[in-house]
């Protein structure tokens, strides 16, 4: 696929712009989304700018399979307007704060969306699937328990691709949202009742996928009573871009990961 929009001048060898002076992110997230920018802007370190791009998507209901799976076909559609549209303030990596799109289909086709994006944008591409596993190797985890706001096929996208990529889910809990903005409805309280249920002695611990839950602060928290660790994936994405870019600023109140490493 041929890049869309002349990229040669951008890279961060010679940045001049006044506050993202160390990196600019361009964020894709759907419009439905409104956890993803709050969370990321919240964990940006000086010198970096996030600059949100969001792919337009109805907010259909969603109460089965089919229904979800039409939300990841919609998502797919529309993605390369988006993408388009945000490469005109020359950024420097491109960040999905998309999740369900990065399981979908497993390992080789979350391969691929990151080949075909980076191909179209000539950008180092951040997104979900990989930065949950660099996360999970870095904390060590290997066997772990999931928490989503899909319905089951969502569920069985996750569980595949985690496996594909070498770990083992021991149990996932999907909350079956009944839409994409109602995701952002689900509150701390849910989601540690959430979290409890899915904890056992057989897990090295917790990732929350699903980037429109809200879950970055939590995940701090949750760590101390459960004595593992707890990801949130929207700390995953960042953590990752951040590192994958240079950038070692270590950041308190959202979890180890970001904290410590």
């Amino acid at each position: 696929m041929q890049p869309a929009l002349d990229s040669s001048k951008q890279g961060n060898e010679h940045m001049t712009d006044s506050l993202g002076w160390r990196q600019k992110f361009a964020v894709l997230i759907p419009s439905t989304n409104t956890s993803v920018q709050p969370e990321f802007d919240a964990m940006r370190p000086v010198g970096v700018t996030n600059h949100i791009s969001r792919i337009r998507i109805p907010n259909i209901p969603l109460q089965s399979n089919e229904d979800f799976s039409r939300l990841i076909e919609l998502i797919a559609a529309a993605q390369n307007e988006a993408v388009d549209a945000v490469m005109s303030c020359e950024p420097t990596r491109l960040v999905l704060g998309i999740s369900a799109e990065t399981f979908w289909d497993g390992l080789k086709a979350s391969v691929r969306l990151k080949a075909e994006l980076g191909a179209r944008t000539q950008l180092p591409v951040s997104m979900g699937s990989e930065a949950c596993g660099r996360a999970f190797k870095r904390l060590g985890m290997k066997t772990i328990a999931v928490v989503t706001p899909y319905h089951p096929v969502g569920d069985e996208n996750v569980v595949r691709f985690f496996e594909e990529a070498g770990f083992r889910v021991k149990r996932i809990k999907g909350l079956k949202c009944a839409s994409p903005v109602k995701i952002a409805h689900v509150s701390e309280l849910e989601l540690a009742h959430a979290l409890r249920e899915i904890d056992g002695d057989d897990i090295d611990g917790i990732i929350q996928v699903g980037t429109n839950l809200a879950m970055a602060r939590l995940a701090a928290q949750a760590e101390l009573w459960l004595d593992k660790p707890v990801v949130a994936i929207n700390t995953a994405i960042y953590w990752d871009a951040l590192r994958s870019s240079g950038i070692e600023d270590k950041m308190a109140g959202f979890g180890s990961l970001l904290e410590k490493y």
